[in-house]
């Protein structure tokens, strides 16, 4: 499906982008363009692949103009760019709004003016059942994906949720390696904390099937198992080879969540069953929606979200398998150290 055509990614520098190269720099597609704000990482990702297909535009999701500067003449868009953090959107929630959805506007004007076939947007289980700024931000993101798709019938536009992903930048596994081989303890919030698990692999195979598959306003979820950060933590110090390095537990950070959400009870009722995936209709009731507020849904009374508590939990060795699926694990068990993906 991309031969001979063009694929854009905004926040290209980050952990997605690194992983889309990776796997398409390769391909049959005629160019890539990379859309961010911070030339330094394009600089290196410039002189990191060393390609005449890869192509680069600075400029901000914030501002319409310099978006629709690197949309047009572009066939496909992954929509990545985020402030993804949560305590910098709980500290700063303006700036997630501009970034989150504000940004996700621009782009997805600028996608249906220039006559752009699909656009996959990247969303987050801390959007369901939001309770700080970045899912706040993030939720609303959807909502406004959803209400562009009524009026796009050229540009197909869907979303991709998931939830953490493994040794992404700024994630907590590379935090937790640079703790152990600076012989400092492990900080984790709370050891029942549990969290949905998932390489970059995994994410760059959600949007792809999401760009195969997707109709207008649809959301995909791929299930995935889930792990409680202690878990998390002793998988990785038995890798390491240290097993008894000490674990300090610090306490909740502000806007975190017990457990994360990837569909909602009310999503769970209407999404399709995909095997490896959920596919989830998006809502397209108008105003005149009277009757379903009189009526009521009865099988929503009935129905469970899907979370991190009640999907597949991992133990400590099954943590350790899916983290050697990672370049970056591998290397640390050898006793080298390389940069974590992207």
């Amino acid at each position: 499906m991309f031969s001979n055509l063009s694929l854009l990614i905004t926040g290209g520098t980050g952990s997605f982008g690194n992983a889309v190269l990776r796997r398409f720099l390769d391909s049959d597609l005629k160019e890539i363009r990379i859309f961010s704000r911070d030339e330094k990482k394009q600089d290196d990702m410039r002189k990191r692949y060393n390609n005449p297909k890869l192509k680069f535009y600075i400029g901000d999701v914030r501002d319409y103009q310099s978006v629709l500067n690197a949309v047009r003449g572009v066939d496909y868009i992954f929509h990545a760019a985020a402030l993804k953090q949560v305590p910098s959107c709980e500290f700063h929630p303006l700036e997630a709004v501009k970034t989150n959805i504000l940004g996700t506007e621009n782009v997805l004007e600028a996608a249906i003016s220039c006559g752009v076939k699909r656009v996959v947007c990247l969303s987050t289980d801390k959007a369901v059942y939001p309770i700080n700024a970045m899912g706040i931000s993030k939720a609303m993101m959807e909502k406004v994906i959803v209400a562009k798709s009524r009026g796009s019938e050229a540009t197909v536009i869907s979303t991709t949720r998931y939830g953490n992903v493994m040794a992404s930048r700024g994630s907590v596994i590379p935090l937790f390696v640079e703790q152990i081989r600076a012989g400092q303890p492990i900080t984790i919030t709370d050891p029942h904390m549990t969290r949905f698990m998932m390489t970059l692999d995994d994410a760059v195979d959600l949007v792809l099937y999401a760009f195969e598959n997707g109709n207008p306003g649809e959301i995909f979820i791929q299930k995935a198992p889930a792990a409680t950060v202690e878990v998390l933590a002793r998988a990785l110090t038995q890798l390491m080879g240290k097993p008894d390095h000490e674990i300090r537990i610090i306490g909740t950070r502000h806007g975190e969540k017990l457990y994360e959400a990837l569909l909602s009870r009310e999503e769970m009722v209407a999404a399709r069953d995909l095997g490896e995936y959920y596919q989830v209709p998006p809502d397209l009731r108008d105003l005149n929606y009277g009757k379903f507020v009189e009526q009521g849904e009865l099988r929503i009374s009935d129905a469970t979200d899907y979370n991190s508590h009640n999907t597949t939990r991992l133990d400590v060795e099954g943590m350790m398998a899916l983290l050697m699926k990672l370049p970056f694990v591998r290397a640390l068990t050898q006793g080298e150290y390389i940069q974590p993906e992207g």
